[in-house]
């Protein structure tokens, strides 16, 4: 199946105090270990977020197209800029996430006829940073956007995504810096 990658790292990082994207991870960057991965699983990856920040990575970068909306808008962008029907996107900030978890929500998404497919772990809820989306959910998303709807939780419910479940360890985020301190230690 064709599906262009898209890495989300357009987040401020407050909670972490500094560009968590740029964080040293395994002799490279945080962003650059997540994009290595969404590569490997559809053979594709751009990074939505700043270009000014991110641009040096040598990565495609393109910055979100509706400002101060979070997430949804990185998924609305990549979804206006994709070439390809199915788009996978995961946060820069999911290091754990596996080839082999985004090649199933991959292959679920090309039998599916819904216009998701999202990880979700094995007790709780999806995780749509974590996903495949159809680009026939962009009208709904800029819908959402507009009325300023913007969890994506709520959004995949609504468009009745498919789950997936997956260990819930690697869908884990690291947002502060003793969650950084805690999954390095694991990793290491």
């Amino acid at each position: 199946m064709q599906a262009s990658g898209f890495v989300l790292a357009g987040g401020a990082s407050k909670r972490m105090g500094q560009d968590k994207a740029l964080l040293p991870y395994r002799g490279t960057t945080l962003v650059e270990h997540v994009a290595k991965t969404v590569s490997e699983a559809t053979g594709s990856v751009a990074l939505i977020g700043d270009p000014g920040r991110l641009g040096h990575l040598g990565l495609a970068v393109f910055p979100d197209e509706l400002p101060s909306c979070g997430p949804a808008s990185g998924i609305y962008t990549a979804l206006r800029i994709s070439e390809t029907d199915w788009n996978l996107v995961l946060a820069c900030d999911m290091p754990a996430v596996s080839v082999e978890i985004l090649t199933e929500l991959l292959r679920r998404a090309e039998t599916s006829e819904r216009q998701c497919v999202t990880a979700a772990g094995l007790y709780g809820e999806p995780e749509p940073l974590c996903a495949v989306y159809h680009r026939r959910c962009l009208p709904a998303l800029g819908r959402s956007i507009r009325d300023k709807r913007l969890r994506m939780r709520d959004f995949v419910k609504e468009i009745g995504a498919v789950w997936v479940k997956v260990d819930t360890a690697a869908l884990a985020n690291v947002n502060t810096p003793p969650e950084w301190a805690e999954f390095e230690a694991k990793t290491s």
